[in-house]
């Protein structure tokens, strides 16, 4: 079967902009992960607050530590965006090729990108396992990803499967929601320029916003699952 090479730009372009973001944002991944997932300990919690985490590696001088865990997530992080953009990329493109429309339908693309998150889940599971743990061990404590991933059974390690599966229905909404603002966007654009062709791609500063739209979207409809998901990595650690 030929590799669909645009599919294949389209995905490695994701999954260098994902490596950026996850790096950046990492600590405060940390700290997030962390406070989500504490378990009670005799009626007390740890944490009260999200910036008690951050105090905490700040007075015990593990500052370094929230990056415990960066390698596993950055891996996890490329894997999973360029499996999940080639997928997308890829069924849409098959999609159209076949049913000879000119355009995604919302229902369709739901369909087509439930369906890429899916085939991501199931690859990126056991990273998505060890990085999580790793975050949510005690500072200095995190161990190394064949460690982390070998201190269990290789079942443990797609422990959350189905919750992750579930799950798919938050990159399905992000970028269906991103594609129908995308197309609403640049028609518009076509419009006020009054050119017999719309552009054929945003600008950064375009994308930027419809990304954090789109993302605040899907958070926001998914968000009791993503908690569900931090618990039960609680409860396994």
């Amino acid at each position: 079967m030929a590799v669909d090479l645009q599919s294949v730009s389209e995905a490695t372009s994701g999954a260098v902009g994902a490596l950026l973001s996850t790096t950046i944002l990492y600590p405060l991944d940390t700290c997030k992960t962390k406070y989500q997932a504490e378990v009670k300990a005799h009626g007390q919690q740890k944490y009260r607050y999200l910036s008690d985490v951050l105090w905490e590696a700040i007075s015990t001088r593990q500052i370094v530590s929230l990056y415990q865990g960066l390698g596993t997530k950055n891996l996890q992080s490329f894997i999973a965006q360029f499996v999940y953009f080639y997928g997308y990329s890829y069924f849409k493109r098959l999609y159209l090729e076949r049913s000879g429309f000119n355009s995604i339908g919302t229902k369709a693309n739901l369909i087509l990108a439930a369906a890429a998150g899916a085939c991501t889940a199931i690859v990126t599971q056991p990273l998505d396992t060890a990085s999580s743990r790793m975050q949510t061990s005690a500072f200095g404590k995190s161990k190394g990803l064949w460690q982390t991933l070998t201190a269990g059974t290789w079942s443990e390690a797609f422990d959350g499967l189905g919750i992750s599966l579930l799950l798919t229905t938050n990159p399905a909404i992000q970028y269906t929601v991103f594609d129908q603002l995308k197309q609403r966007h640049l028609k518009r654009n076509q419009n006020i320029t009054e050119k017999g062709s719309s552009p054929e791609a945003l600008s950064a500063l375009s994308a930027f916003m419809l990304g954090a739209i789109s993302k605040s979207i899907a958070t926001f409809l998914t968000y009791p699952a993503i908690r569900f998901v931090q618990f039960s990595y609680a409860y396994h650690i």
